[in-house]
């Protein structure tokens, strides 16, 4: 045997099983088709947002959450409706995720060396129906560092194994084939790639130089989804959320390319729930990109207007930072506009200061370096938007500012191949909001969100802008955004049990075989349904990526 456990996959999820495997004496081999420079994989490039439940956190802030009140969240958010079959073990996931995220996750996390930021964000508020999707409460507990602060211990731990000798790293070598006889997991085949000295995130070559072999006594794969792989997108996109994209953003580096889950599936693993997916309406065209398509998500506050490519405001529950795939849904099944692949926030200066965060560590560089200091200054005490921001502001393809509403819409059709929209129509629609915000009451479920909003310390300090009228000039000036849709992420995968062992086509285990992350869909085959609360892939990884490790090393060795 190489090794005692080969893990195929280098990111979050991978590093998490290694460790698991390693802290118990078992050798691992590390296997990744990327160099070393890109461990810890997508997770290094995300915000670093954590689910968590009743935390401390939220109880300094006035936040009463509870397990009860988050199952409910999370099942009327999943719509779990395949529990014979594709959910059976989904539906298990969810609520061992939930009880981990009000229970020992955060003490697991400190235990780690991560710690939180003071503030939670509210993330995902929802499809305003109690039983619906959405978070009741605010949920989303930042880490410091971001994801580079999370995947950091955990590339730590996996570098002192190598140090100690039990821990290999196969960098560059690409798995075309699981290894199984009898229906055990015996190792597996590949490519070993060419040399490639490119930085973290940059598209590296695919030369091959050489074939290889591994074997052990277990296998864990870890390997990610398809978020850069547009045509697997496309392939699995579901009738239920109209036609794909033409053209789409990519959220991910390039090597997130989703070819273990139909190698997988070749070696008589079984895949579930492959139809669903999350990708985000709120994409931006980076102006300074890492990997091919590089895209941006906005992280909205509550304020701006937003509205479809022919100018007309979205409906209920497509508001800002309210209801991801329901406004995916309403983009690309509305028959009239369908065949735009862009929206557009309106908003003031006011908002954009107050409510534009970016997704990403690169995007966050005070919280990702862990400065206190700049956090406080930049985003609470400062005045402006945050650089980065700014950035997007002076330097992005998809933001116009100007004076006057007729000068906005005048250069938002610039950017479009044939003007859309009316200026007379989008300025009806505006001027309609405005009178709702001339008093503490209102009719537009949008005013009412952002009245609400404000009731939360958090967010009236450090996230949501006061009520104010869009075309008040003392707001201005007046700023639009093209916005499009950004890939991110597969809700499905490969169906494992609550030990994280992969299940073959009749549903058993196949013996010395495991997955976790994204791959697995976080677990089960599926542990989000149809939707996510956000703040949980990561935990996803951290979660599954420790199921299998443990068992693995149990029955190995």
């Amino acid at each position: 045997m190489d090794a005692d456990v080969i893990v195929v996959g280098a990111g979050l999820a991978g590093l998490v099983a290694a460790h698991e495997i390693t802290s118990r004496g078992r050798r691992v081999a590390l296997v990744d088709q990327e160099n070393a420079a890109n461990l810890g994989g997508q997770a290094f490039w995300s915000f670093g947002g954590l689910f968590l439940v009743g935390s401390p956190e939220q109880r300094r802030l006035g936040i009463k959450d509870s397990f009860d009140l988050a199952w409910n969240d999370w099942q009327g958010s999943a719509g779990f409706d395949r529990l014979d079959d594709e959910d059976s073990w989904a539906v298990r996931w969810a609520r061992a995720y939930v009880e981990f995220a009000a229970g020992e996750k955060r003490s697991w996390l400190r235990g780690h060396g991560i710690e939180l930021l003071p503030t939670v964000g509210w993330a995902e508020r929802g499809d305003l129906r109690a039983g619906g999707h959405g978070n009741s409460v605010p949920r989303f507990h930042i880490a410091w560092g971001t994801g580079t602060g999370v995947v950091e211990p955990f590339v730590r731990y996996a570098r002192q194994a190598a140090r100690d000798g039990l821990l290999t790293f196969h960098h560059r070598h690409q798995v075309d084939e699981l290894v199984i006889g009898d229906g055990t997991a015996r190792g597996v085949r590949g490519t070993v790639l060419a040399e490639d000295r490119s930085a973290r995130g940059v598209a590296s070559n695919r030369d091959r130089v050489g074939d290889f072999e591994l074997t052990a006594q277990a296998v864990v794969v870890t390997t990610g989804g398809i978020g850069a792989n547009h045509d697997i997108v496309r392939r699995h996109w579901p009738a239920r959320l109209g036609t794909p994209p033409a053209e789409m953003v990519t959220g991910v580096p390039a090597y997130v390319d989703g070819r273990m889950l139909d190698i997988s599936a070749e070696a008589g693993v079984r895949l579930v729930n492959r139809d669903r997916m999350w990708h985000y309406t709120e994409g931006l065209q980076n102006w300074d990109p890492i990997w091919p398509g590089h895209g941006i998500r906005i992280l909205p506050g509550p304020s701006s207007i937003w509205l479809d490519a022919l100018g007309r405001r979205l409906p209920d529950p497509c508001l800002p930072g309210y209801d991801t795939l329901n406004t995916l849904r309403h983009l690309r099944t509305t028959e009239d506009i369908a065949g735009y692949d862009h929206s557009w926030f309106i908003l003031t200066r006011k908002i954009i200061e107050k409510e534009f965060a970016l997704s990403g560590s690169e995007q966050n560089p005070d919280i990702t370096a862990k400065d206190r200091g700049a956090v406080l200054r930049d985003r609470l005490l400062g005045k402006g938007a945050p650089a980065p921001v700014q950035a997007f502001l002076d330097k992005g393809a998809d933001f116009v500012t100007a004076g006057n509403l007729e000068q906005l819409v005048g250069k938002m059709n610039a950017l479009t191949d044939k003007p859309l929209l009316d200026a007379a129509g989008v300025r009806r629609q505006i001027e309609a909001r405005d009178l709702q915000i001339a008093h503490p009451y209102s009719k537009d479920s949008q005013v009412q969100g952002i009245h609400n909003a404000r009731r939360y310390i958090g967010d009236r300090l450090g996230r949501v802008a006061a009520p104010h009228r869009i075309l008040d000039p003392a707001a201005g000036p007046l700023i639009g955004v093209r916005m499009h849709i950004l890939t991110r992420k597969t809700l499905g995968g490969i169906q494992t049990d609550l030990d994280s062992r992969a299940l073959g086509a009749d549903g058993t285990p196949v013996e010395g075989l495991y997955a976790a992350g994204e791959v697995a869909g976080f677990g089960g085959g599926g542990v989000h349904g149809y939707n996510a609360l956000e703040g949980t892939f990561l935990g996803g990884c951290l979660f599954s990526g420790r199921a299998a490790g443990r068992h693995a090393a149990r029955h190995t060795g």
